[in-house]
């Protein structure tokens, strides 16, 4: 077998998925704090994946295809995994449909950004909520505000549901949502109010041991359906209502 540069981003991508498998076995075993933590992890190295094959000059299309499959377990499979255990599996049957929602629509988002790429640069919006953004969202609520006494005990059960479907739409909607900034200059200089947001949100997260981080991912999920519907009604109405041809959507046959 020949060794090329492109095995060492493989390997951050590879740790990944080992993350989201280890996610899912100590999420059954009843270790929910556990398997969180490892969801976390396994977006770092999501993360650093992409980093050190910019850096090794190793991006490819086998990368960007290893990536996803990971990525589909990581922060498809494994959040629905502890959604279930969290809480659905007292619902049965009912309860496995709603949980894998996530899973679902994930891999869904994940067929149709590799499809629409045309390139290896980082993009500064995505098509749909990204798939480490939306597991985020659902473990920290599942883990830091529905385990907690947070909300009162009559709300989690509609809480925990609206969470579910909310974060599955926002992945296989059509809304653009901002990719996450590079942490250097240039990032900050590009977008300066996009860097500073997440940069506040990052930080509020760790001086509140998390529990801001739920609320950020709440305000990232909607303020990216707010600014499409801006948009969306000052371009109907720039252009005298006429409407724009529509994208093609690779879900429809």
């Amino acid at each position: 077998m020949r060794v090329t540069r492109s095995v060492i981003p493989n390997l951050f991508t590879l740790a990944n998925l080992f993350c989201g498998f280890a996610a899912i076995v100590a999420a059954f075993e009843g270790g929910l704090s556990q398997a969180a933590l490892l969801v976390v992890m396994a977006g770092i190295f999501d993360m650093l994946d992409g980093v050190v094959a910019r850096i090794t000059h190793s991006t490819s299309e086998f990368g960007v295809e290893l990536d996803s499959l990971c990525d589909a377990v990581s922060f498809g499979v494994a959040p629905s995994v502890i959604l279930y255990v969290a809480f659905f599996q007292q619902w049965h049957q009912w309860g496995l449909l709603v949980a894998s929602l996530p899973a679902m629509a994930g891999v869904l988002r994940l067929a149709r950004f590799n499809v629409q790429l045309t390139s290896m640069e980082d993009k500064l919006y995505f098509r749909g909520m990204p798939i480490p953004a939306g597991a985020f969202t659902i473990i920290s609520y599942v883990y830091l505000w529905h385990s907690s006494d947070i909300l009162p005990a009559s709300w989690k059960p509609w809480m925990i549901v609206f969470v579910t479907v909310l974060t599955s739409l926002a992945m296989v909607s059509t809304v653009k949502y901002d990719n996450i900034p590079r942490p250097s200059w240039r990032s900050l200089r590009q977008r300066p109010v996009v860097f500073s947001v997440f940069l506040t949100g990052v930080s509020a997260s760790v001086v509140t041991g998390g529990k801001a981080l739920f609320p950020f991912m709440l305000v990232y999920l909607i303020g990216g359906a707010i600014r499409h519907l801006v948009l969306f009604v000052r371009d109907r109405s720039d252009n005298d209502d006429s409407v724009e041809e529509a994208d093609p959507d690779p879900f429809t046959m």
